[in-house]
């Protein structure tokens, strides 16, 4: 195994991982950014208050991306098995 294979296995690990988190941080950064914005704006203090519009967006966003997420998944766990059986051969 060469060097660069493990490297662009590593790549390709974290590229995977970025593209299937990334949808879910964003949303979750921007309900949590205006659910801020709104608690400065109005003195409303309550911890509380994020966790439920966050976890609606996450929800929803898991819904709609789901498919997608589980297809990238899958493609790149298929590509490490089709290497690893390049490997052993």
């Amino acid at each position: 195994m060469s060097e660069n294979l493990v490297i662009g296995i590593l790549k390709d690990a974290i590229q995977t991982g970025l593209m299937v988190a990334g949808p879910i941080l964003a949303v979750s950064i921007v309900v949590g950014l205006i659910i801020s914005i709104f608690q400065a704006t109005t003195q409303i203090q309550e911890q509380t208050l994020t966790f439920v519009p966050k976890l609606i967006a996450i929800a929803l966003v898991g819904i709609i991306t789901g498919p997608w997420m589980l297809h990238e998944v899958v493609n790149f766990t298929e590509r490490i098995f089709a290497l690893i059986a390049n490997i052993t051969q």
